[in-house]
């Protein structure tokens, strides 16, 4: 299967550069910006967000700088998806912060407040007052319009 084409203009024009001047997370990662680290070396890093949504709320982010997942090179992509995955059973072993799961998130370019991808790794418990999503949720009109949407996908993602 070939990739899907990324349909956005990509706002950084070189997908993959090393570090970016005023990207926050390029900071972070090179040290001249202060952070919790709890993956401070190899091809991805992780460290506490400063305005958490419960605490050991961790951002996973590329060493170098990668705009969004859109962009993400292939031979980064394995490694991106098995730290969040570690840091998502750190965050719920005993020997950790105990979470009884993980709520993890990325944007790409809408909503994305630092232009460097990141993917959000949330600790969770029963009741936390963490509600559903943070969006609204609807329905399709019908089956044949879930049926067209579906079909669009599926072109796009056969496309050259």
């Amino acid at each position: 299967m070939k990739p899907v084409e990324d349909p956005v203009e990509d706002p950084v024009e070189d997908p993959v550069e090393d570090p970016v001047e005023g990207c926050l997370f390029c900071e972070i990662v090179t040290g001249a910006r202060p952070a919790h680290h709890v993956i401070d070396h190899g091809p991805v890093r992780a460290f506490l967000d400063h305005r958490p949504i419960f605490p050991g709320h961790t951002l996973v982010v590329p060493a170098v700088h990668v705009g969004h997942l859109n962009v993400l090179p292939v031979e980064l992509v394995e490694p991106f998806w098995s730290t969040v995955q570690r840091v998502s059973r750190a965050l719920m072993a005993p020997g950790g912060l105990g979470a009884q799961g993980t709520f993890t998130a990325t944007n790409t370019v809408v909503s994305q407040s630092v232009p460097h991808l990141h993917a959000h790794v949330v600790p969770r418990r029963r009741k936390d007052g963490l509600r559903g999503f943070f969006w609204p949720r609807g329905r399709y009109g019908s089956e044949a319009e879930a049926a067209e949407v579906a079909a669009r996908i599926r072109s796009a993602l056969s496309s050259p």
